[in-house]
């Protein structure tokens, strides 16, 4: 399974530490294992799921977009968006979301 780092996603990992950095790494790989292990969300966030994990006793979230049912499995990409503590975690994600989409309709 293919896998996209958005910016946010990529900006928090890179700036993290080396022992977060490899955490982060294994839950992408337990997420591209398991797409379904995260929790929906609806709403704004309509088709996002949320995978939580814990590293040094600190929950951390991770938001990603998985691959529908019907799609071909040669072309699945998981679409990972942001990583980080719960703090501002999904207004932050929100206010992203709502970039992307403001910056596709304007093309």
């Amino acid at each position: 399974m293919k896998t996209n780092f958005k910016r946010p996603f990529a900006k928090y990992v890179k700036k993290a530490h080396k022992p977060l950095q490899l955490a982060i790494e294994d839950e992408v790989g337990i997420v591209c294992d398991d797409p379904e292990i995260g929790e929906l969300k609806v709403g704004d966030l309509a088709g996002i799921r949320v995978h939580k994990f814990r590293f040094n006793r600190q929950e951390y979230l991770m938001a990603y977009r998985a691959p529908k049912d019907n799609e071909l499995v040669a072309f699945l990409v998981i679409d990972f968006y942001q990583v980080g503590a719960h703090e501002n975690f999904y207004a932050e994600l929100k206010q992203y979301l709502q970039q992307e989409k403001s910056k596709g309709t304007s093309k």
